[in-house]
């Protein structure tokens, strides 16, 4: 939610419809003339159903370029959500971000050459990028932008004049009143008209620009305050209408607007689901979580349109959810969010702030994790590893669930993952009981698996009946899942893959995961010349029974067999020309 400006807003000379209107049909005939307006968004690589978002909020495109390479591919997130990036008013706070003057990226988190190379470059390490669109509203005064533009309240020059916002000036009161909540002044910021079919077509055409430059999707701001047959109308605009679709819809007790009324047209965040999650991990039972999800009722929506979280930077503020200054709470409580089968996880990652409306440090330039304020969430072990098992258990549901009656809990996703929490005041031992395969596996909360199929860690050992027994710290957890062993396992040993080299590419690098594994921090591995233009890598298996991967040429080309990762079994295999097959092609 955006936060109001101390700026006051004036009147001016409206510019003439016209003018605006011509610059918006010539920005969509530059789109169509370029091939941008119907281009696809540019793929990830590697591609896949990898759920988990990291949101970082507040940092420079420059920054989160470098974070896609070093952390977000290597830990398997599948998105990094992006603070706005239009051009807004000027000041260090944190919400002037939320306050667009225009849809120029000029905002303080880098220049559109710097969101270019970003979306480039993160999808170069298999991540995909999501921006968080402010599309509600404009400013709530008058000034000079951060890219330079002169603005006034209600006249914003090449986009928006007084007519095209709604003609309640006065703010929301009456959160129970449609009307009011969606066509009158969000915190005096001056409010689009939605409904008009000039005001759509402005956006959609913002929107299309991103799409063009390879954007993924995005997170509407303000969602519950556009009407969703609004939203849905704009979407049907896009270049890509498929394109991922998440909206902030804050639950409320008898409001007129609802969440559920935005899942058709994509995922809705689910507000409730946070403040819950503050209510068991704060104040009451851990036990009472074996059912969590859709069946909670009001707030609450199917597993499949719903975005979960434990915080965001409205939350962490107003104290309505968790944040970092909850300690080991809040961090379990990430674990939970990452090993349940509900929804599609997004963990905020942000900065220390001692006040309401402070701006990101350096102005949003991270030159290091844990430094400057920076919190980085998203790179703690005890999360990022999660991560990892949620990519792995993706598909599974819960099985052998056990609680203390309190505050320890237990559970396992089918025959992959399984992860054990205590947020009691002292350690508990228990002998759990998993459906997992036997074999030796790296306790993800202590320990890093390697890609030779080892652990920087702490490792368990699995028994034939499923079982074993492990002590678990106060504030504490244990995850394990498959492909993350501590040791040989069932399946075990190592495959070699041998690339046919038919691209005459001058470097080959395998790009990998085992089955329900972590990928390879990208480019991959190189590979060494086999025999007669083959190129080959050995691969420790781990507890795995086979590899998903995809190759490169160590400068950014990828070969992801027409958008999808190679599923690659056992033994000795040979991929060509898009084509997987058995064997050692040296041979005979």
């Amino acid at each position: 939610m955006p936060h109001p400006s101390a700026a006051r807003p004036r009147r001016a000379a409206y510019a003439p419809r016209a003018v605006a209107a011509a610059m918006v049909t010539a920005l969509l005939l530059a789109l169509a003339v370029t091939g941008l307006a119907t281009a696809p968004p540019a793929a990830a690589t590697p591609p896949g159903s990898k759920r988990v978002t990291a949101t970082l909020f507040q940092w420079r495109f420059d920054s989160i370029a470098r974070e896609c390479t070093q952390t977000l591919g290597p830990k398997g997130y599948g998105y990094v959500e992006t603070s706005p990036p239009q051009e807004h008013i000027q000041g260090s706070q944190w919400w002037t971000s939320y306050q667009p003057v225009s849809y120029r990226i000029a905002g303080r988190l880098g220049d559109e050459n710097a969101f270019r190379n970003m979306v480039s470059t993160c999808h170069a390490a298999g991540v995909k990028v999501i921006v968080d669109a402010v599309i509600n509203h404009m400013s709530a005064g008058s000034g000079t932008g951060t890219g330079g533009t002169q603005y006034s309240k209600y006249n914003y020059p090449g986009y928006y004049q007084d007519q095209d916002f709604h003609s309640c000036r006065s703010n929301i009161n009456d959160y129970r009143n449609r009307d009011n909540v969606q066509n009158c002044e969000l915190v005096s910021l001056s409010d689009l008209n939605t409904g008009s079919d000039y005001v759509r077509s402005t956006i959609a055409a913002y929107m299309n620009r991103l799409i063009s430059m390879g954007v993924d999707g995005f997170r509407i701001d303000a969602a519950k305050h556009i009407a969703a047959g609004d939203l849905a109308a704009i979407k049907s605009k896009l270049s890509n209408p498929n394109i991922f679709w998440a909206q902030e819809a804050i639950y409320g007790a008898g409001e007129a607007v609802q969440p559920g009324e935005y899942t058709g047209t994509g995922d809705v965040d689910i507000f409730k689901g946070a403040f819950d999650i503050k209510r068991i991990f704060g104040s009451e039972r851990l036990a009472y979580l074996s059912n969590w999800g859709s069946s909670w009722g009001e707030g609450y929506l199917s597993s499949d349109r719903a975005r979960t979280f434990v915080d965001n930077w409205d939350t962490e503020r107003n104290g309505s959810t968790l944040s970092y200054k909850d300690g080991s709470t809040y961090t379990l409580a990430n674990v939970f969010l990452l090993s349940w089968p509900y929804g599609s996880p997004n963990v905020h990652s942000g900065y220390e702030f001692s006040g309401h409306d402070a701006g990101p440090p350096n102005g949003g330039n991270v030159n290091a994790c844990y430094q400057d304020g920076w919190k980085c969430q998203h790179k703690w072990r005890q999360i990022a590893n999660m991560v990892g098992f949620n990519n792995a258990v993706s598909g599974t549901s819960v099985t052998n669930w056990w609680s203390n009656g309190n505050d320890a809990i237990a559970f396992g996703r089918g025959n992959k993952g399984f992860v054990a929490i205590n947020r009691e005041g002292g350690p508990i031992t228990q002998t759990f009981q998993t459906s997992l395969p036997a074999g030796t596996y790296c306790d993800v909360q202590h320990g890093d698996p390697t890609s030779g199929g080892g652990c920087t860690g702490t490792t368990y050992t699995v028994g034939s009946d499923g079982r074993f027994t492990a002590t678990v710290g106060a504030g504490d957890a244990v995850a394990l899942y498959v492909g993350a062993s501590g040791g040989q396992g069932p399946g075990g040993g190592s495959t070699t893959v041998y690339y046919g080299t038919d691209r005459n590419w001058s470097a080959y690098n395998l790009h990998y995961a085992p089955n329900g594994g972590a990928w390879t921090t990208v480019p991959g591995m190189p590979m060494t010349a086999a025999c007669n233009g083959w190129v080959k890598r050995t691969v420790e298996l781990g507890s795995a029974t086979g590899l998903a991967a995809t190759f490169n040429n160590g400068s950014g080309t990828w070969d992801n067999n027409n958008g999808n990762n190679y599923a690659l079994g056992t033994g000795d295999v040979t991929v060509k020309n898009g084509v997987v097959g058995r064997g050692n092609p040296c041979s005979g």
